[in-house]
């Protein structure tokens, strides 16, 4: 089996890039994307496909949280750097209304403002939202013909919500939320209605350490993502050999990679 693990805060200093490679190459995760949430990070990314070309490839965008942050020099930027080699999605954009660490009305301005760029250059958006569904996607919708596909970053809430996503075509990223049988129990529900061909897992590290993998480290890591696959497997009743091949495929799918 080989997984592809679709979201990694590899800029975090939380993580060691080598360390985490070397890791996940023996747990058999073989790619890695890197996310980035504010321009600060863009550089580091690139820095890191460039290290490590064969196994990383990033994202670059805007988090809500740093939406207060975003300069017009930043789209700007954005612009210029998001055809660059390993970047294979604009994000992580979205809304988050649960900490308003950005004023609300800032947060909407700048993820449409990414939309518009995802459309512009053909790359798929990579998705946060928490306590924003409706807003999101009221934003969503206009535009969501005009994209080249997106992702649901770290999903992980109910059937409502998976069904619409689902209905805009999105793909659906499923973390370690999946192994927590209290916080993830709307999540676990309705995973066996996620089609497998929109099935993407990511461990969004070093976040998010699955709950039921021991012994429980310090950080989530790429190499604790067979693991979710397992985890993932049980609630469909099928082998975690094919839900690494249907993720791995549906992440290169998304991404545009071979």
């Amino acid at each position: 089996m080989k997984w592809f693990d679709a979201g990694v805060n590899l800029t975090d200093d939380r993580l060691d890039a080598e360390a985490v490679i070397t890791d996940a190459l023996a747990a058999s995760v073989q790619r890695l994307c890197v996310i980035t949430t504010h321009p600060d990070e863009w550089q580091r990314a690139r820095e890191l496909h460039a290290q490590f070309p064969q196994q990383i490839c990033y994202t670059l965008g805007v988090h809500p949280h740093h939406a207060k942050d975003v300069t017009e020099a930043d789209f700007t930027r954005l612009r210029d750097m998001i055809s660059l080699p390993g970047v294979v999605a604009l994000g992580e954009c979205g809304l988050d209304f649960n900490r308003n660490f950005s004023p609300q009305d800032t947060q909407i301005a700048v993820f449409k403002r990414q939309l518009s760029i995802a459309a512009e250059t053909g790359k798929p958006v990579y998705l946060h939202e928490r306590d924003a569904f409706d807003t999101q996607c009221a934003c969503l919708k206009p535009v969501v013909s005009s994209l080249s596909g997106g992702i649901a970053h770290c999903f992980t809430q109910g059937q409502r919500q998976l069904d619409a996503y689902l209905e805009m075509g999105l793909y659906i990223g499923i973390t370690g939320w999946v192994c927590d049988p209290k916080r993830g129990d709307a999540l676990r529900q309705c995973i066996p209605s996620l089609p497998l061909d929109k099935l993407i897992l990511e461990t969004d590290a070093p976040y998010l350490f699955p709950k039921s993998l021991r012994p429980r480290q310090r950080n989530n890591t790429p190499s604790c993502l067979p693991h979710i696959g397992e985890q993932v497997a049980s609630l469909y009743d099928i082998s975690p050999a094919q839900i690494s091949a249907s993720s791995y495929a549906n992440t290169c799918r998304l991404f545009g990679m071979d």
